[in-house]
């Protein structure tokens, strides 16, 4: 009870708290995609992202606390080997992160802290009419540890920045071997469908590496590199989604 009284008060926190900045980023990139519940093929192609990241200022109360929101919306066409299938992939990705602030030297800033995660989405098949999509669902809680770095070049202000989020645990959807999802929704046959996960059966691993050109008292340019591979092992069945984005974005700092 305590622990869940914790949560809700940070999560109270969060709110209250007054933003700093906001980033709206457009990715492109490859995709690497399997769902052994659909093939054994594994399926390749380009991809693109749209992230939303806004970090809240730390509060009177808990000064050296800041909170991170993120919003990841990715969108992928991949085909097989061959050349003749092709998927569509959509995943929504919302990640919470609390941080706890340090500066061992100066201009350079290290975050250490952990990150909740809930993850929607899905592939659907354009050739197939036997079992042409799976759904994706799951909540993960991932340590999570950021650092960035102050400097000029020739008078202008640059930030260079990383993000890194690890597997722990969590807990997703997956329909076992040979169940139809007619068999879980319709007739109700539940099969070990709500499975917990570690970082062993769902090794997921997320970086984020960025730089700002801070050309404005307010506003940023920010080029960025993303990398999320989500993948698990379980009910006898493989997933995997692994993007690669180059980013591009602006930043902005509201005061």
């Amino acid at each position: 009870m305590r622990i869940l009284s914790s949560i809700i008060c940070l999560a109270f926190v969060a709110i209250a708290a007054k933003a700093q900045t906001s980033t709206h980023m457009l990715g492109l990139g490859p995709s690497n995609v399997l769902d052994t519940y659909l093939t054994p093929e594994k399926f390749r192609g380009t991809g693109y992202t749209y992230l939303y990241v806004r970090d809240y200022a730390p509060t009177d109360t808990l000064r050296r606390w800041t909170t991170t929101i993120e919003h990841e919306v990715d969108f992928s066409k991949t085909k097989d080997r061959s050349g003749n299938t092709t998927n569509l992939e959509a995943t929504y990705n919302l990640y919470w992160a609390r941080y706890y602030n340090l500066q061992p030297i100066s201009h350079l800033r290290v975050q250490v802290g952990g990150a909740a995660n809930v993850c929607f989405g899905g592939i659907y098949d354009l050739t197939s009419s036997n079992n042409p999509g799976q759904a994706r669902a799951a909540l993960n809680i991932m340590p999570s540890a950021t650092a960035g770095y102050d400097f000029r070049i020739g008078g202008q202000r640059f930030s260079a920045r990383y993000e890194l989020n690890l597997p722990l645990v969590g807990v997703m959807f997956s329909p076992n071997y040979g169940q139809s999802y007619y068999e879980i929704f319709c007739q109700g046959n539940y099969d070990h469908n709500i499975v917990p996960t570690t970082f062993i059966s769902a090794p997921n691993f997320r970086q984020i590496a960025s730089i700002d050109w801070h050309f404005s008292q307010r506003l940023s340019l920010r080029l960025a590199y993303l990398g999320n591979y989500q993948q698990a092992k379980v009910n006898n069945l493989k997933q995997h989604v692994y993007t690669n984005r180059f980013m591009i974005g602006i930043t902005k700092t509201l005061r």
